[in-house]
């Protein structure tokens, strides 16, 4: 860890002096004359006047903005280019020169007068973000966007494909800035069919400012879909195979014509029936010695339907009315085969049996939204906007269990007998939203106020079988009903200021929440509220180094499925259920970033995050060797890290990426009597390293690695992963085929986990498909000519917690 430490310190020290003094500098804005907006990645070459020789290339900003800072003084060109406009020359360009506006007019025609190329940035740090530009990676063609997110700075995908943001699931995800009932339960299961093709970039909001829900305690991922532009139409198919997955399909379109503007897609993938071994140990020493061993297979398919749309009419230059609607439905089945063995101290065999389980899962949610934006005459970045969702989500799980050659197992008047389990949960919610923002000069103001009325709701029921009769008898014991009410009513104000070298951005955000609950007539009634600050300071060193600091208080609500009482025996020696008493858990997160974008870009972030009674999933066995997993508030957490990534263009042609995190975690806490104190290291690295040849081929390589995690009670095995693509583009750009293969050999990878406390020990472990091929092809068609308007505001909620792996 040391020699870690100390190569970050040595590595930003020399970009720190490796930088020479400007002789002088352009700078400037980039507008679209016609409709006076800035335009993004427009290439600037700046070359020598006599002669036309390119002496360095960059690219203009978000915001339409570009610094070249120039190392000796000479008489220069500068090159403006941009496919859909004409290309513009400024000469002479001599001494320090501000070109202020530059206007670039729009034309039908490809660019033709000059070929100027300059690398598209991969990451881009802001001040309280940074972001990835998946259209700026080659293998986008071909992976899907679990597969991109592995590249993100600070996430990673573990072995079984959970994704975490800085080492913990504690975060939120978003697309377009907007919660979405298509990722609320299982992202990864979405993002795994989804092609990287569709994304624009991957935002990770470490430090969300106010007009953000304050849930999230790592922070937020944000998704951003690519956006069409121009009047006319567009579209997009993505079609692919994967050995393991099966196959799928993604429709994607946009239509704009007028003030009427449409744009959305739609996907499907469907994976056969694939087996895999798992198994489990219990070693009890407290208080009577035995032991309990499991082995069995499971069969799993899934078939998934997604689709987003979004409409838009511009009444007029100043008002906006915007809808969107998302959707989803999912069903699995799962069948199961497992054989459990129960053993005495001695080692004797005294209880086993076979169980078949067959299980049936279907998960609906959509969601409904209307905005309304208005702009100020005087000044259009001066906007109100309305905003109301209304979201939908359920759940239903239905087990069917069968007992087989059972030894002194199954009994008259015995817990133990073949039963059926239905589950039915979800969620409904209407939601409210008023922002308004304000700019003065170098200063934007930002207010708002949101309501959120939420209803969840949980009813299972579970039936026995009777020995005699053979029916099916309802058990009221191991039924139960749940109905959780949760509003949460919110206030926020944000200032941001504008400086030549400086951004600083500050706010507060206020959240009162109101719980009232029903469990079995047992009543649950919290009330309470939360400030929640946040700050970001970014100084600009100059034109390819910046250095950021954040801070920011974060929140985690427990979500239903964590909530949810629902009692899951579906194997009847490892027992899953919620906990409905589950309080929220604030986090405190400080981080300071370096970003050097001379040669590609570099960014080296240390941060600092701890919290008090985390939500941990905690375990308990019984003497009769019964395990019990749900959640708590138990924890005392400590985070202290340091991440790298660099992307360095080595040649025109070839490309390599680095991404690295190192965490030293502290966790404890006291569960079931028994105080737990763990402390290690835990991170991940990934490399990716493209080649683009001639005629549009492209190749590329993945490496991988993820350690173990710190966990309350145990821990887990480490994770490698390789895999290579190979892609070629075709029709003038317009098609392509992709083809990848991921560990191609070996089939299976075992997944381990543990536990371990003074009375007991337990390991269990998984089987997943490792080895995997997948063949991919794209087509896009269609020209555009004017742009979608969205609003520049909407409703995300960002509130609550999906659960999940810690």
């Amino acid at each position: 860890m040391k020699k870690i430490l100390l190569f970050v310190l040595c590595l930003s020290t020399y970009l720190c002096t490796a930088q020479t003094k400007d002789s002088f500098t352009l700078k400037g804005v980039v507008l679209d004359s016609a409709k006076n907006e800035p335009l993004e990645y427009v290439t600037l070459s700046l070359q020598y006047a006599a002669t036309g020789e390119q002496l360095k290339t960059t690219l203009t900003k978000e915001d339409g903005s570009f610094e070249l800072a120039v190392s000796k003084p000479g008489a220069y060109k500068l090159v403006l280019a941009s496919i859909g406009y004409k290309t513009k020359t400024i000469q002479p360009v001599q001494a320090i020169t501000n070109v202020h506006k530059v206007l670039l007019v729009s034309t039908s025609n490809q660019l033709t007068e000059v070929a100027v190329t300059a690398t598209r940035p991969v990451i881009k740090q802001e001040v309280d973000r940074i972001s990835y530009d998946v259209q700026s990676d080659a293998e986008s063609k071909v992976l899907t966007v679990l597969d991109m997110l592995r590249k993100v700075p600070m996430v990673s995908v573990d072995a079984t494909d959970n994704i975490k943001l800085k080492g913990t699931g504690n975060y939120k995800i978003l697309i377009n800035g907007k919660e979405s009932s298509l990722i609320a339960k299982n992202p990864s299961d979405v993002f795994k069919s989804m092609p990287a093709s569709n994304i624009l970039k991957i935002e990770v909001i470490t430090t969300p400012p106010a007009k953000y829900d304050a849930e999230g305690l790592s922070g937020i991922i944000n998704i951003i879909t690519k956006k069409n532009i121009d009047q006319g139409y567009s579209g997009g198919v993505n079609a692919r195979y994967n050995t393991v997955n099966g196959p799928g399909i993604n429709l994607n379109g946009t239509v704009k014509q007028g003030k009427f503007g449409v744009n959305g897609y739609v996907g499907r993938y469907s994976q056969g029936k694939r087996s895999t071994a798992y198994g489990s140990s219990n070693e009890i020493t407290n208080p009577v010695r035995s032991s309990l061993l499991q082995n069995g297979t499971n069969i799993e398919d899934w078939n998934n339907i997604y689709g987003n749309a979004e409409i838009s009419y511009e009444i007029d230059t100043l008002n906006l009315l915007t809808g969107n609607f998302q959707g989803y439905n999912n069903k699995n089945t799962n069948e199961t085969d497992l054989f459990s063995m129960d053993y005495n101290g001695d080692n004797s065999l005294y209880r086993s049996y076979n169980l078949l389980n067959n299980a049936v899962g279907t998960n609906k949610g959509n969601d409904v939204g209307l905005n309304y934006q208005l702009s100020f005459k005087d000044k259009k970045d001066q906007i109100l906007t309305a905003s109301y969702k209304y979201s939908v989500s359920t759940n239903r799980q239905d087990n069917d269990a069968n007992y087989l050659q059972d030894q002194n197992f199954r009994y008259p008047g015995a817990i133990a007998s073949n039963y059926r389990q239905f589950n039915r949960s979800g969620t409904n919610s209407h939601t409210v939203q008023l922002d308004y923002v304000h700019p003065i000069k170098a200063l934007t103001i930002e207010a708002g106020t949101k309501g959120i009325l939420r209803h969840n709701y949980s009813d299972f029921e579970n039936y026995n079988q009777n020995a005699a009769s053979n029916e099916y008898m309802l058990d009221p014991s191991q039924s139960n009903h749940l109905n959780y009410d949760q509003n949460v009513f919110s206030v926020y104000n944000t200032y941001q200021l504008k400086l030549k070298s400086w951004v600083m951005k500050t706010g507060l955000r206020v959240e009162r929440t109101t719980v009232d609950a029903n469990f079995e007539g047992i009543p649950l009634d919290q009330r309470y509220t939360n400030f929640v600050p946040s700050v970001s300071v970014q100084r600009k060193i100059d034109s390819t180094n910046n250095i950021t600091f954040g801070f920011t208080d974060r929140l985690q609500r427990p979500g239903v499925w964590q909530l949810n009482p629902f009692i899951d025996r579906s194997n009847p020696k490892y027992i899953n259920t919620g906990n409905p008493e589950l309080r929220p858990v604030t986090s405190h997160t400080f981080e300071l970033n370096y970003s050097n974008f001379k040669k590609g870009s570099i960014n080296i972030g240390l941060n600092y995050a701890f919290a008090n009674n985390t939500v941990e999933s905690v375990v308990n066995v019984s003497p009769d060797t019964v395990t019990t997993t749900t959640y708590a508030n138990v924890g005392k957490n400590r985070k202290l890290g340091t991440d790298i990534n660099a992307n360095i263009p080595l040649t025109k042609k070839l490309n390599v990426n680095l991404n690295l995190e190192i965490l030293r975690v502290w966790l404890s806490g006291t569960y079931d009597g028994e105080f737990y104190n763990q402390k290690g290291y835990q991170g991940h690295a990934f490399s990716y390293t493209s080649y683009k040849f001639e005629k549009g081929y492209t190749a590329g390589v993945n490496i991988g690695y993820d350690s173990r995690y710190v966990m309350l009670q145990g821990r887990d095995n480490e994770f490698f992963f390789y895999s290579g693509s190979v892609s070629k583009e075709f029709l003038d750009k317009k098609a392509s085929i992709s083809l990848s293969a991921n560990m191609p050999f070996r089939k299976y990878k075992r997944i381990d986990f543990y536990n371990e406390t003074p009375d007991f020990s337990q390991s269990s472990y998984r089987d997943i498909y490792s080895r995997r091929f997948n063949l991919s092809f794209n087509y896009k068609f269609g020209r555009l000519k004017g742009e979608i308007k969205k609003n520049s505001r909407g409703i995300n909620n960002d509130d609550v917690s999906a659960g999940g792996r810690q």
